[in-house]
């Protein structure tokens, strides 16, 4: 199954919608929320319901001071979950950069795999192209580990995220990922600073990343950090920004946009087609 989908529109293509499902005590948003396999699996039948293509299953945090989880425990908290979303056929994206917790999530039938450190291990290249899971290779300041608070200068990070494109997705297919396995994430908020602009321009300029590499392309501006810099809004009431960036990222044809609200996303966007086919229409 190919959960790309292309709706489209004049000015606007229904990029994927990715729900996130944290499985983990201290996400920034809702840790401790779906932490047992029954609110998981509850909070993944929701988003499913609500128009989500894929579930992200997230079973450690990677925000600044996130806690350190062993590839037991992200497995342990992955098991029964991917087991019963992979078994109703939903299609499983699976968010960790360690290298027990992707083989295990390959063997169980996970569609993606979403690594925050780009896949950094050229040793593992050809067990990942042995997979046959999408790779979403996401680009972030760090390289290693969770996000840290740095200050960071914007068009010194627009030229790293290319550079590291070029080489990252060159080695892969090299290695024998065939390139229509390959989706690229610019990262977004302290994966790219802990200032706004850096993340500002990045999201500015996704129609020149698409153009730059042609291959399917994932945004996650949800509930980030630049966006509560930019609006004083705390996580709690962020949701307004986290969807005007959202649409932005649409717009500028996002492939794939993961969200932690899925409803609101797939509601804004029916309208905003609605709206072009009525200016298609004519006054």
């Amino acid at each position: 199954m190919n959960e790309y989908v292309t709706h489209s529109t004049v000015g606007i293509r229904r990029p994927s919608l990715v729900g996130i499902v944290n499985i983990t005590t201290d996400s920034f948003s809702d840790g401790n929320r779906f932490l047992t396999t029954r609110a998981a699996v509850a909070h993944a039948h929701r988003l499913r319901s609500d128009g989500a293509d894929v579930i992200e299953l997230g079973p450690a945090a990677s925000h600044p001071g996130a806690q350190k989880v062993t590839e037991a425990e992200e497995i342990g908290r992955l098991a029964d979950v991917i087991d019963q979303l992979v078994a109703e056929g939903v299609s499983v994206s699976v968010d960790s950069y360690q290298a027990a917790t992707q083989r295990f999530a390959a063997a169980r039938g996970a569609t993606y795999l979403n690594d925050i450190q780009g896949f950094g291990d050229p040793s593992r290249y050809e067990e990942l192209a042995a997979t046959g899971c999408r790779l979403v290779v996401m680009h972030s300041v760090q390289r290693h580990g969770p996000a840290t608070e740095v200050r960071t200068d914007p068009g010194e990070v627009c030229t790293g995220i290319e550079e590291f494109f070029a080489d990252r997705l060159a080695a892969l297919e090299a290695a024998g990922v065939s390139r229509d396995r390959l989706v690229i994430d610019p990262g977004l908020g302290f994966f790219l600073g802990s200032n706004p602009e850096p993340s500002l321009r990045t999201l500015a300029g996704l129609e020149r990343l698409k153009a730059r590499f042609d291959v399917p392309v994932l945004i996650s501006p949800s509930r980030k950090s630049f966006l509560r810099t930019i609006t004083g809004s705390a996580v709690s009431g962020i949701g307004p920004a986290t969807l005007a960036a959202e649409l932005y990222a649409a717009r500028s044809g996002a492939d794939y946009i993961r969200t932690h609200d899925v409803a609101a996303l797939r509601d804004a966007l029916t309208v905003f087609e609605a709206l072009e086919s009525a200016k298609e229409g004519g006054w």
